[in-house]
C-alpha cells in the first residue's frame, strides 16, 4: 500500500473516502426515511449496511491515522486550517459513533441485530406477544439512540461543510483539492 503525497492520494484514501463518503449520506437518507415513513421493512437492510460500515469505518480510521493528515494543495489561511481540521474531525467522529449507537440501540433496546442474516445480537422477544420485544436495558438504548440522532445531524453539517469546502477550493481558489479527491494529481 502506498501513502498519500502531497500531489496524489492513494487508491486506499480515495477508496476509503468515497466507500465511507457513499455509504453514510446513502444510510442516513435512508434512516430518515424510516424513522420518518414508518418503513419498518428496512431496518434489517439499514442495520446490515450499518455494520458493514462500520468495518469501512475502522479501517479508514487506522489509515488516517497511520498515512497521516493530508497536507494542503495550496495555502490555507489560519481560519481554514481550523475549520478544515475540525470538520474532517467531526466526520471521524460522527462515522465511528454512528454504527456503534445503532448497534447498541438496537441490541439494548431488545431489537436484535442481523448482518446479512447472520445474527450478531439476539431478539429478544415478549413472551405474551412475540411481535414486541423486551428491552435489555432501556437506559442504554434511550442514550444510544439519542446519540444515534444527534451524531446523524452532526453529520450532515460535517458534510455539508466538506462539500461546501470542496466546493470553494475549485470554484473560487481554482486549487487542486477536488481534483486530488477525485484521484488526479496535482
Amino acid at each position: 500500500m502506498h501513502l498519500d503525497s502531497h500531489s496524489k492520494f492513494s487508491s486506499t484514501t480515495l477508496f476509503l473516502h468515497w466507500v465511507v463518503g457513499i455509504m453514510v449520506i446513502g444510510l442516513l437518507a435512508t434512516g430518515i426515511y424510516m424513522e420518518e415513513n414508518k418503513a419498518y421493512a428496512l431496518y434489517p437492510w439499514h442495520k446490515s449496511f450499518g455494520v458493514l460500515i462500520a468495518t469501512f469505518v475502522v479501517l479508514r480510521v487506522i489509515w488516517r491515522f497511520r498515512n497521516g493528515w493530508p497536507s494542503p494543495v495550496s495555502d490555507y489561511t489560519k481560519i481554514e486550517k481550523i475549520l478544515s481540521r475540525l470538520v474532517h474531525y467531526l466526520l471521524i467522529v460522527g462515522t465511528v459513533l454512528m454504527p456503534v449507537s445503532g448497534f447498541m440501540m438496537s441490541a439494548a433496546g431488545g431489537h436484535g441485530v442481523d448482518f446479512f442474516g447472520l445474527e450478531l445480537a439476539t431478539r429478544n422477544p415478549d413472551p405474551v406477544d412475540p411481535k414486541k420485544v423486551i428491552a435489555l436495558n432501556d437506559a442504554l438504548a434511550g442514550t444510544a439512540h439519542s446519540i444515534h440522532h444527534y451524531a446523524g445531524l452532526a453529520i450532515i453539517a460535517g458534510v455539508v461543510l466538506h462539500v461546501a469546502g470542496a466546493l470553494k477550493h475549485h470554484v473560487i481558489d481554482k486549487d487542486g483539492t477536488l481534483r486530488r479527491m477525485l484521484g488526479a494529481e496535482v
